[in-house]
């Protein structure tokens, strides 16, 4: 093969950061714009310059930022020459303007390189249409300044008068596009939502969590799948849903999901809603937090705040503190004792530590919506038997006489009455405690 003809890669961009401190905004251990730089390099560009930063109580409407600041981040671009600019903030479509035409490059804010990143990593259909979706509501009130020929009118046969201008036009056919794009996800969440009410006779757990926090990991781990779990931020995006075996061989169904990061862009939020409510609304939270990160404790708080807007105040969950083996001193975990409301447990997804006492709690969980049973039944009956073995923990076994086996089992109450009904005329089911919850909520859960 000729030089010539080797396919090379693209140079990186070199984007200049920058930013804006808002009383009550957390400032990151590693400095204001870290999480910004880690956005870039998952964007795949570098990031340039030493990130300037100011403090300001309140925006500045034209340019977010001071003028004095303005004026020493363009020395700044002067000096490095990058490919554009990178600002930790959500900026106005003027605000937009006036800094590209201040500082003569490429303006980018928050919002736009997490939508980049989104972009690459979309890979089934509904990810990708709810990226378009985000990136067309982010876009359309800042098409003036994204194309060069918005003031001209149309002059086509029936456009006489004053006439369309391009700006005017683009506008339209974009809500147009956002119409299609919300039915035709629409209709993908429709067909999501039967398979999911389709396993809603089993248990399930959704992995909840700060981007990068090991998620993918622990599902891999958990379940034996081979899933993408890289070092990176937002490595998966689609709802990943497997079998996990529990140690006493229950099967309970596990969900990974998209990760959170603080202050996401609310067009995210909303075009992802239905991808996010599959895994808020499982009979389990984990919500898996990065022990390791110094920041920690802020990335517990930013997850937490979402899912108190998209999840029941009383959902039930429990915090999994991952990365163990990357933690350091165990003392350094303290914060989370300032919130009880949530049962918490340290893991390591890597090495194993710490999982036996996860399959314990979920296996407690799932004991608490379980119906404690006799089982009597002929000892010939493998098919019930089996049945049993597959959704049901089987806590003691004996055969009484020649004929009849007798089983004590926790069954989940999700099953029961559809285990009771497919058994046949000759087993009994008889109740050894009372159920704590509510039979009647489950409709296949009815009393024998």
């Amino acid at each position: 093969m000729s030089r010539s003809a080797m396919h090379q890669r693209p140079p990186r961009e070199r984007i200049l950061v920058c930013g804006v401190l808002f009383p009550g905004q957390h400032v990151e251990h590693g400095g204001p714009l870290t999480e910004l730089r880690s956005l870039l390099d998952a964007a795949g560009a570098d990031a340039v310059g030493a990130g300037l930063v100011q403090q300001r109580s309140l925006p500045d409407p034209g340019t977010l930022m001071g003028r004095g600041k303005v004026e020493e981040i363009g020395l700044e671009i002067r000096e490095l020459a990058p490919d554009a600019v990178a600002v930790d903030n959500d900026l106005s479509p003027a605000q937009i303007r006036n800094l590209e035409k201040a500082w003569g490059v490429r303006v980018l804010d928050r919002s736009e390189v997490i939508l980049d990143i989104f972009a690459r990593r979309a890979q089934t259909r509904q990810a990708k249409l709810q990226v378009a979706l985000a990136q067309a509501q982010y876009v359309l009130p800042r098409l003036r300044r994204m194309w060069t020929h918005l003031e001209r009118t149309e002059g086509a046969v029936g456009a006489r008068g004053p006439g369309e201008t391009q700006l005017e036009t683009d506008k339209r056919l974009l809500r147009r596009r956002v119409v299609e794009l919300k039915r035709e996800l629409a209709e993908i969440e429709t067909r999501r939502l039967r398979e999911v009410r389709s396993r809603s006779e089993q248990f399930t757990v959704g992995l909840v969590g700060y981007t990068n926090a090991g998620k993918s990991t622990l599902l891999n781990t958990l379940t034996g799948a081979s899933e993408l779990a890289a070092d990176m931020l937002f490595a998966t995006l689609d709802t990943r849903t497997r079998q996990w075996k529990l140690r006493d061989g229950r099967l309970v169904l596990l969900s990974d999901t998209v990760g959170f990061l603080q202050r996401l862009p609310h067009h995210l939020v909303a075009s992802f809603h239905a991808t996010l409510e599959e895994a808020v609304h499982a009979d389990l939270l984990l919500h898996v937090v990065d022990a390791s990160h110094p920041d920690a404790a802020e990335q517990f708080k930013a997850v937490e705040e979402v899912l108190d807007q998209i999840a029941s105040p009383h959902r039930d969950e429990l915090v999994v503190l991952n990365k163990l083996d990357a933690a350091g001193d165990p003392r350094a975990l303290e914060w989370l004792a300032q919130d009880r409301r949530r049962e918490s447990l340290a893991v390591s997804a890597r090495t194993g530590a710490g999982l036996e006492r996860l399959h314990e709690l979920v296996a407690s969980r799932l004991d608490e919506r379980s119906v404690h049973c006799e089982v009597d039944l002929p000892v010939t009956d493998g098919r019930t038997l089996a049945a049993l073995r597959r959704v049901a923990k089987v806590l003691a076994q004996r055969i009484e006489g020649d004929e009849r086996l007798l089983v004590e089992a926790r069954i989940p109450a999700a099953v029961y009455g559809a285990l009771v009904r497919s058994a046949p005329a000759d087993a009994r089911f008889t109740l050894l405690s009372p159920f704590a919850g509510d039979l009647n909520a489950w409709p296949n859960a009815s009393e024998a």
